[in-house]
């Protein structure tokens, strides 16, 4: 499988990408890696993943917590979770809360080592990968890419906000979807991107296999999932950085 993860598409048309990518200040790049390679990540994000809960409700957080939350029985930690973070998006004040498993925390941190996530951050950084996202963003100072695995389920969502740690050198913002069902509007889920009156400009239906890449900061929020869709919104989530 090891071999198998990351495996570009060659057939990806890089200079009608990075066109797309100059004009708008995004991209979504459907089928980016080989069939494969994508049903290799699925499997991992979706059956070998441990995962822990992240939220912020206006000025409490961000919180991030190592415990299982894939399954569908609420707990008394987690109906407080939705209750604050709820509460912080009534108010109009910035919240979020989705399931996630920070790769780069547990490489660094030897949680598993050798394992399947250390892989995935080890291709997402490896030369070739990261020659196509200078290829495609036109940014050749791109030196390493960060990454944490997200779960968007039911009641899950991500305030708008814009990614304005440039200092700290996020240069593209990414999220690798593997969203094995045929994702319908109505579950939410959607990258959206905002002008300055609040309309969306933009957005990106979650699918199996595609890349969304987009420059920061910018306008963006994931919409609330609703209590009707299904577990499946799985993706790979990070940022290109210049150091």
């Amino acid at each position: 499988m090891a071999r198998e993860l990351f495996n570009l598409n060659p057939r990806l048309d890089r200079t009608s990408l990075a066109e797309q990518f100059q004009r708008d200040g995004r991209v979504q790049i459907r089928d980016v890696l080989t069939e494969a390679a994508a049903t290799a990540v699925h499997e991992i994000l979706s059956r070998a993943t441990p995962w822990g809960m992240a939220w912020q409700a206006g000025s409490d957080g961000p919180h991030a917590v190592r415990s299982t939350v894939l399954g569908l029985d609420p707990t008394a930690k987690q109906r407080s979770i939705a209750a604050a973070t709820s509460e912080a998006a009534r108010r109009g004040d910035y919240a979020f809360q989705f399931a996630q498993y920070p790769i780069v925390d547990a490489y660094l941190g030897g949680w598993n080592p050798g394992g399947a996530h250390d892989l995935l951050l080890e291709h997402i950084n490896s030369e070739d990968f990261l020659g196509f996202i200078r290829d495609v963003t036109g940014i050749a100072s791109i030196r390493k890419g960060d990454a944490q695995a997200t779960l968007y389920a039911p009641g899950h969502f991500l305030g708008l906000h814009i990614d304005s740690h440039v200092g700290e050198g996020w240069r593209v913002a990414y999220v690798l979807n593997f969203c094995a069902e045929e994702w319908k509007p109505e579950w939410g889920g959607y990258l959206n991107f905002y002008d300055d009156d609040g309309d969306v400009v933009a957005g990106y239906r979650p699918r199996f296999n595609a890349l969304n890449m987009f420059t920061v900061p910018q306008a963006h929020a994931v919409s609330y999932v609703p209590p009707f869709a299904p577990v499946g919104r799985f993706a790979v989530t990070g940022w290109f950085r210049d150091r």
